[in-house]
């Protein structure tokens, strides 16, 4: 009976082993998409000597180009991003990457400890350059989102000839006045809860915050409604990690790696050079979108950055039920706003 029992414990572990074996080296792929002229890619590209992998998707390749700019930082939106772009490959050709160090970029042994955010602003210039030549366009639009519009609009800043428009959605501003409209949202809202454990823990975080040195923590702003109201962004990576198609076991543990590796000097950075210090102009026209509700990045400091930027056309475009996933919270509104935006510009 006991040699039974060892025979079938063994060939459980076995088991066990196999499934994660298989799970670390699944192949990963992007579903294809119908039609003749349709694009569907998801591998490595090399950019200014680093691996990034970088996945394209629409119906009609000769569509207007979307480059996306992930935030985080390191946070790639890869894994789950299909579910809320449906419509938009109808229209776009939509290109999404994982930044330098980040997700499926980041390659197990290398240092990242030299990322800076002007690494990854010549990264996506660069990559920018190999999209337009591989799709035949001349430009594109660039889409930031929360950090990731520290990247882009440096980017556009830096390089305007080769943007129709920049759009910011959670657009970062000055981080200080944005963590500490974070802190009294959360504060208020806590108040409101009657969590005094939650009131006491974010008041002492009052001073560092209001010298740059921490961020209001993002456990209590999404426990309170300032991150995601209409979706679940925390399950869309699990089920994306679970059962996309993107990204397989390995893909995950490089995923968080890349996040130890590249997140705490990225935020220090952005914390204390901030965007309005760095561009007041932008030479093309620029579009903020921001959810009502947004506080990772304020709608109040966005908007005194909005209102100090230079641009030939500009526009700050709130969406009423969102907090900082407009794009996704209300995908379809957002999807009808940017059809018309590129629409007028091509």
């Amino acid at each position: 009976m006991r040699k039974r029992s060892i025979k079938i414990f063994r060939r459980a572990m076995l088991s066990i082993l196999l499934i994660v074996i298989l799970a670390l080296i699944f192949p990963t792929w992007t579903p294809g998409i119908k039609g003749e002229n349709s694009i569907s890619t998801l591998g490595q590209v090399e950019i200014n000597g680093a691996g990034h992998e970088v996945m394209i998707r629409g119906v009609d390749r000769n569509n207007p180009i979307l480059l996306f700019v992930h935030g985080g930082p390191g946070c790639s939106e890869i894994p789950y991003v299909r579910k809320y772009q449906q419509e938009l490959e109808q229209h776009f050709t939509i290109v999404h990457y994982d930044q330098r160090g980040s997700g499926k970029s980041y390659h197990l042994l290398e240092d990242y400890s030299d990322v800076t955010s002007d690494v990854l602003v010549d990264d996506l210039l660069a990559l920018t350059d190999y999209v337009t030549a591989e799709l035949g366009q001349r430009k594109v639009t660039l889409v930031g989102h929360s950090f990731g519009t520290y990247i882009g609009t440096k980017a556009a800043a830096k390089a305007p000839g080769k943007f129709i428009a920049y759009i910011g959605i959670g657009q970062m501003a000055d981080t200080v006045r944005s963590e500490l409209d974070s802190l009294e949202y959360t504060i208020a809202q806590a108040k409101q809860a009657d969590s005094t454990a939650d009131v006491e823990s974010l008041e002492r975080l009052r001073g560092p915050i209001e010298r740059g040195e921490q961020y209001t923590p993002r456990n209590m702003v999404r426990k309170y409604g300032g991150a995601a109201r209409l979706i679940d962004d925390n399950r869309d990576y699990t089920l994306g990690f679970l059962l996309g198609t993107e990204y397989n076991a390995l893909d995950v543990i490089r995923y968080s790696m890349g996040v130890q590796a590249t997140q705490e000097n990225l935020l220090k950075e952005g914390s204390t050079n901030h965007l309005p210090d760095i561009v007041d102009q932008l030479d093309i026209p620029t579009y903020f979108v921001m959810g009502k509700y947004d506080y990772m990045t304020s709608v109040d400091a966005a908007r005194d950055y909005f209102d100090e930027l230079g641009a030939p056309e500009k526009d700050f475009v709130v969406f009423e039920e969102s907090a900082h996933y407009p794009q996704f919270e209300e995908k379809e509104r957002f999807a009808a706003w940017l059809m018309g935006v590129v629409d007028r510009l091509q």
